[in-house]
């Protein structure tokens, strides 16, 4: 985010304390938190990539905001996220995507040959290329899987959907305690899949 860009326009993140994650055993795997919280484990190395990210809250320091994190910094209006999907979802020619670069995102994902269990999460996924796939505990978009995207930390949500041309994202203000399927995002998502879309539920087996 350039020093040029309003600080108004941008919103606040309300984050919380990493101690806190162990109020919400209930909803973010234990192994998660737990790793986290250990400063030398894999998880808590990733997430405090620089140490200052170790706290959400953080990310609203106008010194975090000008690094070029690709994984975790970008700054952008929810809406226009969406869009970049719905190109995806459609073709990706505003994006400039060659078809072979979309016939592999929407391909199953090819389980890693250490097998589905993320070093760093902490519980099984299905990443490929950089995006996740639907898996049994994060079921996102049509009932042929061809959706590709990515959560974010706090409940946000982005993902891009093939099958129905959607072009899908979520942000919050107030960070959650949720891997993935907020509860937030995820009526949003259940509404727009079962009601409008008529498609399958968007809930987890």
């Amino acid at each position: 985010m350039p020093d040029s860009v309003d600080p108004d326009r941008i919103a606040f993140l309300h984050g919380y304390r990493p101690a806190e994650l162990l109020l919400h055993l209930g909803t973010m795997p234990r192994g998660f938190v737990f790793g986290f919280l250990n400063p030398r484990s894999v998880t808590a190395r990733s997430f405090a990539n620089p140490k200052v990210l170790s706290e959400i809250g953080n990310y609203n320091l106008p010194e975090v905001r000008r690094l070029e994190l690709p994984a975790a910094n970008g700054t952008g209006e929810v809406r226009a996220v969406a869009r970049a999907y719905g190109d995806a979802a459609t073709g990706g020619a505003a994006l400039g995507l060659a078809p072979s670069t979309l016939d592999a995102l929407t391909r199953p994902a090819a389980p890693p040959t250490g097998g589905v269990r993320d070093v760093v999460l902490r519980v099984d996924t299905a990443f490929s290329l950089g995006y996740l796939k639907p898996f049994p505990r994060l079921r996102f978009g049509a009932s042929g899987d061809r959706a590709f995207g990515t959560p974010g930390a706090g409940g946000s949500f982005g993902f891009a959907d093939p099958e129905t041309g959607v072009g899908f994202a979520y942000a919050m203000n107030r960070a959650g305690f949720h891997l993935w399927d907020d509860p937030r995002e995820l009526a949003l998502r259940e509404a727009l899949y079962r009601i409008v879309l008529g498609e399958r539920s968007q809930c987890p087996d």
